[in-house]
């Protein structure tokens, strides 16, 4: 299986990061074909709204979304990470949620998966985690799972919790 895990975290190294290295480890273990796409890495500018990618299937913005939006089309498998801020998700994963306009019909019938990380519990990290699920599924995507990386917030919180073994079982569980 191809698998596309789209991080929106930040910051690097950070839990996030930690639990999609996790999930991935699984997933290649079990032989799948997995990519991971640092969305603080990429150039991805806000959607101007001028809905040009509604008569051209594309958007008019030249930056990296044109490439991150090629690798989700050719995923069998969307896996998107992020961060809980302000009880939602990153800007860099809101971003680049809204320039999925141009492509919204083409990503159906995958599969998903959702990794939330923060520092409040599960009830804190709730919003995000259906958040992502529901524009999943409004995307035609099946949300497999949500991994919950609760109660963390200082880089590497994450290491030894419940969470890191959720997630590598995740990974592994995939053919």
């Amino acid at each position: 299986m191809k698998i596309l895990v789209i991080n929106g975290r930040p910051r690097a190294k950070g839990n996030s990061d930690l639990l999609c290295d996790e999930f991935i480890r699984g997933a290649e273990e079990a032989g799948n074909q997995v990519e991971k796409i640092s969305l603080r890495e990429k150039e991805i500018s806000p959607c101007r709204a001028c809905y040009a990618c509604f008569r051209t299937g594309s958007c008019v913005q030249q930056d990296d979304m044109a490439d991150l939006l090629q690798k989700a089309e050719e995923a069998d498998m969307l896996v998107l990470a992020s961060p809980t801020y302000f009880l939602t998700m990153s800007g860099q994963m809101k971003v680049m949620i809204d320039r999925l306009l141009p492509k919204w019909q083409d990503l159906g019938g995958k599969k998903a998966f959702v990794i939330v990380t923060g520092h409040d519990g599960r009830q804190g990290l709730r919003r995000t985690g259906e958040e992502l699920c529901a524009i999943l599924e409004n995307l035609g995507c099946s949300v497999q799972n949500i991994i919950w990386g609760e109660r963390v917030w200082q880089k590497g919180e994450v290491i030894g919790t419940k969470a890191m073994t959720e997630a590598y079982e995740a990974g592994r569980q995939l053919s």
